[in-house]
């Protein structure tokens, strides 16, 4: 069908086919012209789409609804990538290489596979959202921009592709990514040798399955990297041989460093994962009822989230009803709520690649009885003076503001009832986590065991759902995003108040870093007593879709 004869909307995703498309002579072409040709434009809403995509993720031409024409990923142009490669060369000496693989796709259970996410620095570094994937940096001042970079992957395949889908192709590896060459990911060892040879520094990290496991071997980075056994035996052996001499450096905190304060347009994807999960707050509070498993308001939060265009759960939802508040990591949401309950729900979207994460707190029935209200209101005033803290001009870290919380959690808790003779013991047994971390991309998950702990320790990681090379005890800078979540879960222990046994509360905020004052994020998920009673009523107009 010749272009004349089509609609204006397809017109023009023919025309994106064709301006991209190699040329019938080109040896890509060969290998990817069945793949690519039956891409059917169709118009909707007044956007043209590709149906089914040529790309191995959402592009312009393909998802225009989702991705504006400047933009590699969603929210996220093409110069930002740029700027962030840039600036990571800048930081590292003369000679410098980086080399940064992809995730892999995870099975749960033989060939049945999980929904992949990407490595969060790979995906910080290219933006390229496909597994079997990699991508060598070359520090070159003479450049125009300052390096040099290659992106390998797995490229077109017509088979694979009629059961999985479309992978990016080499041309538009260059073309949407900002790549100055684009390799098959078998070329990757072979390269690597070669540039690693000549390199002053390789900046790269070993691919590890568990932060329990034991530190892997660059041999086994090898064979993480190349499954195809690309070289020969001695080549090989070469290779790993250039990787373990001095010259190695590790990526991560390097990459850390740049992830740590975010960039304006990275503060916008933020806000608007933010907006989408306290509106699903919002809205779950309308929805639960006593006799709800939580299980169905875990389900109903989520649906909600993806509703509004979220990827996925930013991390398993905790939904602890009544006692089950105490366990920090409750994720079993597996009981019935109770009328008279506290119901806790820390639950946060992924949205276009950035973590949301709130805790809420609320009564099942809608009415704080006068013990819930005591103790909510006590924690509520330390939480709203700790976000208070959160500035550059403060020159306060986590964990000073960590510190903080726990001296005025104290004197709240004393005030209303609370003894406290065994000293930070005691308060420990009440508030185990610290007061929060930083948000962005990416999330691991770990803990401490005891108060002093917290107090002492400057390199553990809890809840952490940004690169964990940001440090506890450097001083808060404006662009970083961090939560502040303080908590108290009474035992129902003979030496605490009867009246608040067996209740478990925590407030976390999102909060963006400011120069002299701090934004929060999460404003519209309501925190205030008056307001979480009138959601739960639905007497704010909301409802529970």
């Amino acid at each position: 069908m010749s272009l004349r004869s089509l609609p204006s909307c397809r017109r023009a995703a023919a025309r994106a086919v064709s301006a991209s498309r190699p040329a019938p002579s080109s040896p890509a072409f060969a290998c990817s012209r069945f793949a690519r040709c039956y891409a059917t434009p169709v118009c909707v809403n007044g956007f043209t789409q590709l149906k089914p995509t040529r790309y191995g993720q959402p592009l312009p031409p393909s998802h225009p609804h989702l991705v504006k024409p400047d933009e590699t990923t969603p929210g996220i142009p093409q110069e930002e990538y740029d700027r962030r490669r840039r600036e990571l060369l800048e930081r590292l000496p003369d000679g410098s290489i980086v080399v940064c693989v992809a995730g892999q796709v995870k099975y749960m259970s033989g060939q049945i596979f999980y929904k992949f996410r990407q490595s969060s620095d790979f995906w910080y570094l290219t933006g390229f959202d496909e597994p079997d994937a990699a991508v060598i940096l070359e520090k070159q001042p003479s450049c125009a921009r300052g390096y040099r970079m290659t992106l390998f992957s797995a490229g077109t395949d017509s088979a694979k592709e009629k059961w999985d889908g479309a992978r990016t192709s080499p041309e538009d590896a260059t073309r949407y990514f900002g790549a100055d060459e684009a390799e098959p990911i078998s070329a990757f060892p072979s390269v690597l040798k070669s540039l690693a040879a000549s390199a002053s520094y390789v900046y790269l990290d070993i691919p590890t399955y568990s932060k329990r496991a034991r530190a892997s071997s660059p041999r086994s980075l090898l064979k993480y990297l190349s499954p195809s056994g690309g070289l020969s035996r001695g080549e090989y052996d070469s290779l790993v041989d250039s990787l373990s001499s001095s010259k190695r450096k590790p990526l991560s905190p390097e990459v850390g460093r740049l992830r740590a304060v975010k960039s304006k347009v990275e503060q916008r994807v933020m806000r608007q994962a933010a907006d989408i999960s306290a509106r699903a707050h919002n809205k779950t509070m309308r929805f639960t009822d006593p006799g709800v498993s939580e299980h169905t308001v875990a389900a109903h939060f989520e649906y909600l989230c993806a509703r509004e265009g979220s990827q996925r759960p930013a991390y398993v939802p905790v939904v602890a009803s009544g006692p089950n508040a105490l366990i920090i990591h409750y994720t079993s949401n597996n009981q019935l709520i109770a009328d008279g309950e506290m119901v806790l729900i820390d639950a946060g979207c992924e949205y276009n690649g950035y973590a949301s994460d709130i805790t809420r707190t609320f009564p099942a029935n809608g009415s704080f009885s006068p013990e819930q209200a005591t103790l909510y209101n006590a924690l509520l005033t330390v939480q709203k003076h700790l976000i208070t803290l959160c500035t550059e001009a403060s020159g306060m870290s986590i964990l000073q503001i960590h510190r903080e919380s726990c001296t005025m959690l104290r004197k709240e808790l004393e005030r209303i009832g609370f003894n406290f003779p065994l000293g930070a013991g005691t308060l420990d047994a009440l508030y185990p986590h610290l007061v929060g971390h930083p948000v962005g991309i990416g999330k691991t998950r770990s803990s401490v065991s005891s108060f002093a702990d917290v107090l002492t320790t400057t390199c553990y990681v809890l809840d952490l759902h940004e690169s964990n090379q940001t440090e506890r005890d450097a001083p808060l800078k404006a662009g970083m995003v961090i939560t502040v979540e303080p908590g108290v879960y009474v035992p129902p222990f003979p030496e605490f108040p009867k009246a608040f046994h067996n209740i478990g509360i925590r407030i976390e905020d999102e909060v963006l870093v400011g120069k002299d004052l701090p934004e929060v994020l999460s404003v519209n998920a309501p925190k205030e007593i008056a307001d979480i009673e009138g959601s739960c009523k639905g007497l704010l107009g909301l409802t529970p879709f």
